[in-house]
Order: structure tokens, then sequence, then C-alpha cells
């Protein structure tokens, strides 16, 4: 995967592909509309033994590999494709702004 990005100009809410973008898009396209994906942010990543794990309780905290404001990984159906910051949506309701949508090399 390459890092290169696009400038990106965020949808509004409830938009599909940024409003404007969605209306240039093929007629082709329209089959896949309704084909659900996963979408995961991934705040950050640990690994530790197994008998680490088993000592976590309640309360207890794990330690990430990422810095406070550092930008999280949006994954779709397991592929990155973006990064972005955490935001409070409606009434304390996490939302993720993309800042930046990464390029995968297509060398197929």
């Amino acid at each position: 995967m390459s890092d290169a990005t696009d400038d990106f100009e965020p949808a509004t809410p409830g938009t599909p592909l940024g409003g404007e973008r969605a209306a240039s898009l093929p007629r082709d396209l329209e089959a896949v509309y309704d084909i659900p994906v996963q979408v995961s942010a991934v705040l950050g990543r640990a690994t530790m033994q197994v008998s680490q794990l088993l000592k976590l309780g309640r309360g207890a905290v794990v330690e990430l590999d990422r810095k406070l404001g550092e930008a999280v990984d949006i994954y779709v159906n397991n592929r990155l494709v973006a990064r972005g910051e955490v935001v409070m949506v409606e009434d304390n309701r996490l939302g993720i702004t993309m800042t930046e949508i990464v390029k995968a090399d297509r060398g197929i």
C-alpha cells in the first residue's frame, strides 16, 4: 500500500460520496449502492501475552501505539482506505472526520 493521498472534501453527514460526487458516478455503479460494507476505525493497537490479557480487569488501562491527537485508521472491509480524527456527533456519539484518503497500489 502506498501512503500517497488526495485532497479530500468531507461529506456532510448522511450524504453518500460527498453529494455532487455521487451524481457524477456512472449509472453502472448503482447496482453496488445497496451492498453492505464493514467500516472500522482503529484508534491504535497493542500486543501482549495471553497471561497479561488474563490479568486485565475493570479499570485496567491498555497502552496503544498511538499518541493523543494522532490520526485514526479507517478500514472498509479490512482494507485501509483513509485516516481521520475522532469527533463528537449529536448527543455523546462518536464519529470520524476523514482527513486523508489512502490510495492502494493496484499492481494486478
